[in-house]
């Protein structure tokens, strides 16, 4: 991305062509995170790799229901986290994973904390499962099947039905 161009500029050229967007049917852990003040959501998808005797993130994808900032965060984080130890990505903030569109403005920082939050919730269902059985959602399938689900693994998303 051009150093020179607004994060504006950026967010745009990231959703333009957004990077490994979509569900992984292989993933070895699923991460989901929402926000109920704004209502955007965030899943991620890992699948490990074993590369010189280390676990490896070989591939990332994600789904989001969310304003064009989470979704550019997830695509970039998506392309981040690739070749990434697990321990290496515990370490990962928010800051890591938008850096890329440059500083978010204050109203937007919560999109990098939601893919933080999703990446978080993903390495943790890695480390209680077992190193072969993949993780799976404990509720629907795609995110739009959460929607209809009271609450998410992680607790943290209140859907509220508007007449």
């Amino acid at each position: 991305m051009n150093p020179e161009s607004t994060v504006e500029d950026r967010i745009q050229a990231a959703i333009a062509n957004p990077r490994n967007m979509g569900e992984m049917t292989d993933a070895d852990a699923v991460g989901t995170v929402g926000n109920p003040e704004c209502g955007d959501m965030v899943r991620l998808w890992l699948k490990f790799a074993e590369k010189d005797g280390k676990k490896i993130i070989d591939r990332a994808s994600f789904q989001s229901f969310g304003c064009q900032t989470a979704i550019a965060v997830a695509s970039l984080a998506t392309e981040m986290l690739k070749g990434k130890t697990v321990a290496e990505a515990r370490e990962m903030q928010s800051s890591d994973l938008s850096r890329p569109l440059g500083p978010l403005p204050p109203m937007k920082l919560h999109c990098g904390d939601m893919v933080e939050g999703a990446l978080r919730d993903a390495l943790r269902a890695d480390r209680s499962a077992a190193e072969t059985a993949p993780a799976v959602p404990s509720s629907g399938t795609t995110l739009l099947g959460d929607i209809h689900q009271p609450a998410l693994r992680s607790g943290k998303l209140k859907v509220v039905k508007l007449d």
